[in-house]
């Protein structure tokens, strides 16, 4: 899908085939589909295209589809279509970001009209990415995986090195560290980022299909397989195999699935047709792999065969000086997502988030950002008296100066790659150290400003 195009969702056939058609007539490539859920597989950043979507339809409907299209890329145009005049569903819509939103019935010269305009200005955004990228600004990779800690910095570096190959990828991590957004940009920044990304959980597949939903079938292949249908597999050609949690795949399909990483074919069931597979495989873990092949329940020519290239994501706990930052930022992203004001955090606040244990990583943070946005968690009293003010200014002065000192003793007293770590000016730098009585020379023997 390298040229921009619509990608049409309605779940009755007659208006999905008869809007195409038309949309056709007008000059615009048309691909449809009966269900969002197939949607999605083929949305990412660097996506080109625009969605049009009906609203009311069975399983997710058009208004999940916009929230999940936003969560991948704010800036993908949605246009929205109902046959109910709903104007309460209109403007709830609007305040979610929808593109435009239409009513049943339309002229195909209308939809034509705004899907050329969202085309257009889905292109000026992916141009001006690439200007920015080319520029030396912060690029995609850093917004999206935001992080000062050498730990990030790390992982962005692996990332845009192995981003530019076909090698296959194991990404390793805890729950909730982000191992899916690393996934999503290793296949934006490969020569892959036009065709789709596949992802498959491999513990939510049904064991009895499995097989079929990975491989396809033919016609008869089992009871039920009325007629063929490719699998996840084939469906992703071109492009980028996710297999999420690829510990959780049965041991006996372990097998199979290697002898299709080395090989890269694939097999129906039911047929004896080899099919070529042009695809990449990343494949994420929140478990020890090794250990899984130690105790038998993972093949070890599998693992070896798989981590050609390996990622492995740090947990907030070790990157805690991250932390601060990186909750602001959610913050952001929630108010804008939920259409509220700008949220000013307290010093208490922030300071509070920054020594709180997160074992759901990343993804805990991110609700605590949605419920302050959406006013679900008190803020700390503003009111409350001066010698606590006092006492939380003495522990975001404590914090900060932990923060200088762990980094010039990191960089042995070179103040370059501090004040360029830490974001802040020379200038800054010099202030702060004269503040808080630190040279270049630090080391850190104080606990207290352990990090």
């Amino acid at each position: 899908m390298s040229d921009p195009r619509v990608l049409l969702v309605d779940d009755e056939e007659e208006m999905r085939r008869s809007t195409a058609q038309a949309l056709g007539l007008f000059g615009l490539e048309v691909d449809t589909f009966s269900s969002a859920e197939d949607v999605l597989e083929l949305i990412g950043y660097s996506f080109p295209g625009v969605v049009v979507s009906d609203i009311r339809m069975p399983g997710m409907d058009g208004m999940t589809l916009l929230q999940r299209i936003r969560e991948v890329d704010a800036e993908i145009p949605v246009i929205l279509v109902t046959g109910h005049g709903d104007v309460q569903l209109a403007v709830k819509a609007m305040r979610e970001g929808v593109y435009d939103f239409l009513e049943k019935p339309f002229t195909a010269q209308h939809l034509a009209a705004i899907a050329r305009r969202a085309l257009d200005r889905r292109s000026l955004v992916l141009e001006n990415r690439r200007l920015r990228a080319v520029a030396g600004k912060r690029d995609d990779i850093e917004a999206r995986l935001p992080g000062r800690t050498q730990a990030m910095v790390d992982l962005r570096y692996r990332l845009r090195a192995i981003g530019a190959t076909d090698a296959d990828t194991l990404i390793i991590g805890e729950t909730g560290v982000g191992k899916e957004v690393v996934a999503r940009a290793l296949h934006d920044i490969s020569a892959r980022a036009d065709r789709p990304l596949i992802a498959i959980n491999c513990a939510a597949l049904p064991e009895n299909l499995i097989e079929s939903e990975l491989f396809g079938h033919e016609a008869g292949a089992f009871p039920g397989a009325l007629r063929p249908r490719y699998g996840k597999f084939e469906h992703g050609r071109g492009g980028t195999i996710l297999l999420d949690e690829i510990g959780s795949l049965p041991y006996d399909l372990q097998a199979k699935f290697l002898r299709v990483l080395q090989e890269r074919v694939i097999t129906r069931l039911g047929s004896n047709e080899i099919v070529p597979l042009d695809v990449r495989f990343v494949a994420t873990s929140k478990v020890d792999l090794e250990a899984e092949v130690a105790a038998g329940r993972f093949r070890a020519d599998l693992l070896y065969r798989l981590n050609v290239a390996t990622l492995h994501v740090p947990s907030l706990a070790q990157r805690k000086a991250d932390i601060p930052l990186l909750f602001l930022q959610l913050v952001r992203e929630a108010a804008a997502r939920y259409v509220r004001n700008d949220i000013d955090v307290p010093p208490g606040l922030i300071t509070e988030i920054a020594e709180r244990s997160w074992p759901g990583n990343v993804r805990e943070l991110r609700n605590a950002a949605d419920r302050l946005v959406l006013g679900l968690d008190p803020k700390p009293d503003e009111a409350q008296a001066p010698a606590e003010r006092q006492r939380l200014s003495d522990k975001v002065a404590a914090y900060e100066r932990g923060i200088i000192a762990s980094a010039l003793a990191a960089h042995g007293g070179s103040l370059r790659p501090v004040y360029e770590l830490l974001g802040i000016s020379r200038k800054t730098l010099y202030e702060k150290m004269q503040k808080y009585g630190l040279d270049k020379k630090i080391q850190i023997l104080d606990d207290d400003y352990a990090l």
